[in-house]
């Protein structure tokens, strides 16, 4: 009797001892391996399998700190196929987050360094990341804000209870983190050094923890006592490197043997290996999920036969819902800024954000952000919310660093043409409740010399504004570039332009890409020349000045990725300028008296439009189209050379901008092109340009030295190239290309070439 009475008391409890059943879900780091677990997370839950707890390490910890905030595995997937994702783990700044009116002037500089005041001493502050964190900051604080509400900062509270690691390593420890910000504690468990900035937390510099722990699944059963214990392992212990593996023998200094066994009897060790994935191939997604999801569905039998209990797809989708539901919307009332003392500092970056608003909304702090951080002022700022019960909004915590204030660029432009130059530049910064720079550079070579000197000062007002000034003082050697490697000019002119500029300029923003901006300038340009075909060196040269004042009103828009060789994005500028200057002119022995010294006023306007385009049509396929024109007043100045000088150029490429190229000159134009665009990798891509120029008034020679327009569109079509290939480094392009010029003498040039080929600016 009593033996029956024992097998019913038994056969009662079991249901009650099924449903109390808990599981544990553990993920390791591994970088991208990481999104098996997405793949993993599938399987469980299209078999009903429940997970009520979760904790990880690095990419485990976001995949897992995800799911307990609420987000299913679909919501995963779009967000690891995203480009916002992409730009996490690249630094790459995608086309809506890039602010344009805040960016300096385009420049050839290599390496940018800045020095600090240390112990009476000037010091060298070398980047302590490779990668840029400001977008996975705000993707974070945007990600996991909300959930953080709910908890009430207590990660026990989310949709599941969740734990991740990350590293202390002053006090090398590991750090177990549950409670406070969640999204700062899942940033912290996948800080690898070096490649991000680590932050501060708990009082200790946090690095990833997969340096200590990369497999917490002790920390799983002591925290959270489940009933089993499945853990999903992507990453292996590093293998002892020989002498020449560099990244092997980092693995090993950052990185502790990890014991990823399970020895509870309770537990499953699902293993997903990949022997062709490294730390950062994410685009190899599609693969790397679907072996994490085979994986699983290999092991299912042994997981369902360890878990009894079931979750239906229903159950578990009203549950997420459920608490979804109480995540409050993300609106920000209170700012409060942290790391700088000053308070004019403290009322540019709030003022900036909320533009006198009394509540932002996520979409505007995502764009003030972004333009905060375009700010050459701002050296970092990580954004942290904190949900206010009292007032119903979000408090926004600002944790700022402001740039150092001294900056020093290096720079140039390496070519097998003569067109090779040096470039050194310094910026000194700082702001209270404006921003203030001063800069100066200097560019050396053969080809191009100048020096520059000026200032900025941007107004944060509801519409921002800027005032800046210039001196530059420049000159080119057409001559020089005209000769050299593989082609050469046969008869190549003797062109020498000095030339000075005073610039004043005021500018407000259009929208975050563009800006409208006024100046007003004084230029004084001397040109050295011969004029006859037959001119020796014994020959005196020809001298032109024009003194001009000008002004100019100019709308822009660019969104490009790079200023030279973009691969996407948009540029367009439309401008107008007026110019009323003197010419003088002084004639050569090499004409004798054929020409008469000159003193005349000349005054004309330039009106000149561009626009350009990039369109991914496939993976690998990009298209570029580009229009311009130019309409102008302008005459002939005192002879036909002077003339062709001042005339408007069409430069689509960056060669072209180094040559004295007349068939490409006109007072009146329209211009357009294509560019085809190869993509091999992310940073290489063979390039195609195709371009056709066609002038409205034809510039012809009227006698041997004279000039005259003739306005007859259409009849003449010249057209320039460009293929080659070209690789996107960290400091500059690398390009090999073939130019062509459709002119008499010269029309292909082979170049290679390392750097920008830019100029400070001109008189108009």
């Amino acid at each position: 009797m009593r033996r029956w009475l024992l097998i019913f008391c038994i056969f009662c409890l079991t249901p009650s001892v099924i449903e109390a059943q808990k599981v544990g879900l553990v993920l390791s780091g591994g970088g991208a391996k990481g999104l098996a677990h997405v793949g993993l997370l599938k399987a469980l839950e299209q078999n009903n399998i429940p997970i009520d707890y979760v904790a990880g390490t690095s990419m485990g910890a976001i995949v897992a700190g995800l799911y307990a905030a609420g987000y299913s595995t679909d919501d995963m997937d779009r967000l690891f196929r995203s480009p916002e994702f992409a730009s996490w783990y690249t630094g790459f700044m995608p086309e809506e987050n890039r602010y344009y009116f805040l960016q300096s002037d385009d420049n050839p500089a290599w390496v940018k360094f800045h020095l600090v005041k240390q112990d009476e001493k000037l010091k060298l502050r070398l980047p302590t990341s490779l990668v840029p964190e400001e977008q996975m900051d705000f993707a974070f604080m945007q990600m996991f804000s909300a959930a953080n509400a709910v908890c009430d900062n207590d990660f026990n509270k989310l949709f599941v209870p969740f734990l991740c690691m990350a590293t202390d390593v002053y006090n090398n420890k590991a750090l177990e983190l549950r409670e406070g910000d969640l999204g700062e504690a899942i940033r912290a468990s996948m800080t690898f050094p070096f490649v991000f900035k680590p932050i501060v937390i708990k009082g200790a510099l946090a690095f990833d923890g997969g340096m200590l722990n990369n497999f917490p699944t002790q920390q799983a059963i002591n925290a959270f006592h489940p009933d089993v214990i499945i853990g999903h392992k992507v990453a292996n212990n590093p293998r002892k490197p020989d002498e020449d593996d560099l990244i092997g023998q980092m693995e090993n200094m950052f990185m502790k043997q990890t014991n990823y066994e399970l020895e509870s009897q309770q537990g499953l060790l699902i293993e997903t290996r990949f022997s062709n994935v490294s730390l950062l191939d994410f685009p190899k997604i599609d693969f790397i999920e679907q072996s994490g999801y085979n994986n699983a569905v290999t092991m299912m039998d042994s997981i369902k036969k360890l878990v009894r209990r079931r979750v239906s797809a229903s159950e578990l989708a009203e549950r997420r819902q459920a608490f979804n539901d109480r995540k409050p919307p993300m609106l920000f009332q209170k700012i409060n800024v942290e790391g700088v003392t000053d308070s004019l500092q403290r009322s540019y970056i709030v003022q900036s954000i909320k533009r006198y608003s009394d509540v932002v909304t996520l979409d505007e702090f995502r764009n003030n952000y972004f333009k905060l951080i375009a700010d050459p002022q701002i050296k970092s700022m990580r954004p942290v919310a904190y949900f206010n019960r009292e007032t119903g909004y979000f408090d926004l915590l600002l944790k700022v660093k402001h740039q150092e204030p001294l900056e020093v660029k290096i720079g140039g432009t390496l070519s097998t043409k003569p067109i090779t130059q040096g470039y050194a530049g310094a910026t000194y910064r700082y702001f209270d409740d404006r921003a203030y720079a001063f800069d100066a550079n200097v560019f050396f070579g053969r080809f191009y010399s100048s020096a520059q000197v000026g200032g900025r000062i941007d107004f944060p007002e509801k519409l921002p504004f800027f005032v800046a000034g210039h001196v530059t003082f420049n000159r080119w050697d057409y001559y020089a570039a005209s000769s050299g490697l593989l082609f050469e000019d046969v008869s190549p002119p003797y062109i020498i332009r000095y030339e000075s500029n005073y610039k004043a300029e005021i500018g407000i923003p259009t929208g975050s890409k563009g800006k409208l901006t006024g100046a007003a300038a004084y230029g004084i340009a001397r040109d050295r020349y011969y004029v006859a075909e037959t001119a020796t060196k014994s020959d005196e040269l020809n001298r032109t000045s024009l003194k001009t004042f000008s002004g100019k009103v100019r709308f822009e828009r660019n969104s490009l990725d790079y200023c030279q060789f973009a691969t996407e994005g948009v540029y367009s500028f439309a401008e107008f300028i007026m110019v009323s200057g003197r010419e003088e002119y002084r004639p050569g022995t090499d004409i004798g008296d054929a020409l008469a010294p000159y003193k005349g006023h000349k005054g004309f306007y330039v009106s000149r439009a561009r626009a350009s385009r990039y369109f991914n049509i496939a993976k690998q396929f990009t298209v570029g189209v580009m229009g311009e024109g130019v309409y102008s007043n302008m005459r002939p100045l005192s002879n036909h050379r002077s003339t062709l000088l001042w005339l408007p150029a069409f430069e689509p490429i960056p060669f072209s901008a180094t040559l004295f190229l007349p068939e490409y000159r006109a007072a009146k134009y329209t211009a357009g092109g294509v560019k085809l665009l190869l993509n091999l990798t992310n940073d290489i891509h063979f390039r195609t340009e195709i371009y056709a120029f066609t002038p409205i008034e034809l510039v012809k020679q009227k006698d041997m030295f004279r000039t005259q327009f003739i306005y007859d569109p259409l009849k003449e079509v010249k057209f320039m190239g460009m293929c080659g290939l070209v690789g996107h480094t960290g400091f500059g392009p690398v390009s090999l290309t073939i130019n062509y010029f459709n002119r008499a003498e010269a029309k292909i040039h082979i170049m290679a070439g390392f750097g920008f080929t830019l100029f400070n600016k001109r008189a108009y």
